[in-house]
């Protein structure tokens, strides 16, 4: 497999959407529901959404395998070192074949001063968890966001340390 992330651009939004929508409906319906499905993707997913999200500092990366678009990443610079996962979603099609890992593995890459960084995942979403247990991450702490209109994001906050900076 040859993957590669590669830095999205101001005019790839709507790849951005496509991506985001085709992963969200194949699989979130059955952990939030069809109605949060919709909400999240018009709330943090449309056009203006998304270029805000640019603006405001998140660096958003397609996942290549093989020249095909394999998913998304999306990365906050917080601090020195610091970094949070804003979006990390693979194809369906792409799980189970190393994808994930190859990709984490290319942002530590970009991120050459990488020392820790923070991630948000549905405490209901089971395999992304173990996937980030893998990679080392650990949870930090429980906590629901309210995102509006009645609707939460019941989530871990699960932390990752690199080698040289887990003391």
């Amino acid at each position: 497999m040859n993957l590669q992330i590669i830095r999205a651009k101001h005019g790839e939004i709507g790849l951005i959407q496509q991506l985001a929508h085709k992963i969200w409906w194949a699989h979130y319906p059955e952990i939030i529901g069809e109605r949060q499905v919709e909400y999240m993707l018009e709330r943090f997913y449309s056009f203006d959404a998304l270029e805000k999200q640019m603006a405001e500092g998140q660096v958003f990366f397609f996942i290549k395998t093989d020249m095909m678009d394999s998913g998304f990443i999306a990365v906050t610079a917080m601090d020195k070192g610091k970094y949070f996962i804003n979006k990390f979603y693979v194809d369906l099609d792409q799980h189970n074949k190393g994808v994930g890992t190859a990709t984490f593995s290319a942002l530590l890459n970009e991120l050459s001063d990488v020392q820790e960084i923070q991630l948000q995942v549905n405490r209901m979403n089971y395999k992304p968890i173990n996937f980030y247990f893998k990679l080392g991450f650990v949870i930090d702490r429980v906590a629901d966001f309210d995102i509006g209109d009645g609707y939460f994001m019941n989530d871990f906050v699960m932390k990752w340390k690199s080698i040289t900076n887990k003391g």
